[in-house]
């Protein structure tokens, strides 16, 4: 169970990566993104081409070293305070765009099934 929800976000974030690589102005507008400078543009494609890549591979770096408690507790580490922000930035910025609600539910989930497999991992 916990090799699947590391290759979960493994995959997830190979996707988004080339996701937001091959269309980075329609990926930056769907998130919020009005326009963006060629400074912009660069900081963009590295944030969520770049990092989000090497999300991607460190979750698969995980499941082929038999790192997986790593990977859980870097999957809390990571999402705890990324969902935390994300409710407070809803809250404060309403009405925010349906693509940021949705990225803010997956967040979530992943946050509430890397918490589960923790604890069922501890038990």
């Amino acid at each position: 169970m916990v090799n699947a929800y590391l290759y979960f976000n493994a995959g997830l974030y190979a996707v988004f990566a080339l996701w937001c690589t091959l269309a980075p102005t329609r990926t930056a507008q769907s998130v919020g993104y009005e326009s963006l400078s060629r400074s912009g543009m660069s900081e963009f494609l590295v944030v969520y081409g770049g990092l989000e890549l090497g999300l991607g591979l460190f979750f698969l770096y995980c499941v082929h070293t038999g790192a997986q408690r790593a990977g859980l507790a870097f999957a809390v580490l990571l999402y705890g305070p990324i969902v935390v922000y994300r409710m407070a930035t809803v809250a404060r910025q309403w009405p925010v765009a349906s693509t940021t609600l949705l990225v803010g539910t997956l967040e979530c989930a992943l946050l509430a099934a890397a918490l589960a497999l923790w604890w069922r991992q501890r038990a």
